[in-house]
């Protein structure tokens, strides 16, 4: 599993942040080009883009959080590396126009409080726990993406009752049996070329996608990326994760939410042998994958999967 996370830089196996974007464009001299295209995003994402970083107090310290949309509660859990500003907020708000959603940073990253070493998956998911009781959200769903889906597959062991339906996007399980990304995958995600970035997350026939998501996320105002020493300590705690020592890894199988499971048939990632895996491991969890998509196919494919994300957690 060594392989898996190869980089002391902020990007290996998982998800690559929209703010290591913005801040690789601005130190190549340039200003992100997507910033000026952001005026054609529909309202509800300028909504997202432009709602205000609150703070939750809870009992693992201090959450930053934004929070948009009425209705059910949903809340969202981003990946190694990322912020809250990595969700593509046309997604985002999709989704709000029928949910309350909630997207936070995970520990050490923006205004959230960092957790005792060593991080592991499940402390981010007792403190996604904590963030729960806090905001008085009683049993959400949860959609984890990447890493964020290990931390979700761990609140729904370690928190059964705070889950109320999963939805894990280009994730992977935690028994130590885990199809490895290619080495030009990994390779690609320390290259520090923002191309060879894109390409580990959208096809390379799918320009159009990848622009639309840099313009997205250009909507956001500029915010810190996530500091070298979280990041560091969570591709410690995925490392364990994906070796199958993690205690709550160990039994993904136990999960009694109901599930789905999805991602792109050519994620470079996450290869699509990990989701099969996942969807054998819960009871009665419900797989889909999208053809030509990669590891971003939930906002390449935000139009087909949105629709199914509502039609599952109805």
């Amino acid at each position: 599993m060594r392989g898996l996370i190869i980089g002391r830089r902020r990007l290996a196996f998982g998800l690559a942040a929209a703010a290591w974007i913005s801040v690789t464009l601005v130190g190549c001299g340039s200003p992100p080009p997507h910033r000026a295209a952001s005026a054609s995003l529909p309202a509800s994402a300028h909504a997202v883009a432009s709602a205000p970083v609150r703070v939750a107090h809870t009992r693992l310290g201090a959450v930053g959080y934004r929070i948009v949309g009425s209705g059910p509660p949903l809340i969202l859990i981003t990946g190694y590396t990322a912020t809250m500003d990595s969700w593509d907020p046309r997604f985002v708000g999709a989704l709000a126009e029928h949910y309350r959603v909630l997207i936070f940073d995970n520990a050490g990253v923006g205004r959230t409080q960092a957790l005792p070493a060593p991080l592991t998956i499940d402390a981010m998911a007792n403190q996604t726990s904590a963030l729960i009781d806090a905001l008085g959200l009683d049993r959400p769903d949860v959609l984890g993406w990447s890493m964020g889906g290990t931390i979700a597959q761990a609140l729904a062991v370690l928190h059964p009752t705070q889950v109320r339906r999963l939805v894990l996007c280009a994730t992977f399980p935690g028994t130590g049996k885990v199809t490895p990304p290619s080495q030009a995958a990994t390779l690609a995600l320390t290259s520090g070329s923002l191309q060879e970035v894109m390409a580990d997350l959208f096809p390379v026939n799918q320009a159009a996608a990848q622009q639309a998501y840099l313009a997205a996320t250009g909507a956001y105002p500029p915010m810190a990326p996530a500091p070298a020493a979280a990041i560091t300590a969570q591709g410690r705690a995925v490392n364990v994760w994906l070796g199958g020592t993690d205690a709550a890894g160990q039994k993904t199988a136990t999960i009694s939410a109901p599930t789905l499971i999805a991602d792109g048939t050519i994620d470079r990632l996450d290869p699509i042998a990990n989701d099969y895996a996942l969807a054998q491991l819960i009871g009665g969890a419900k797989l889909k994958l999208y053809p030509d998509a990669g590891h971003a196919f939930l906002f390449q494919d935000e139009n087909a999967f949105v629709p199914l994300i509502e039609s599952f957690l109805h």
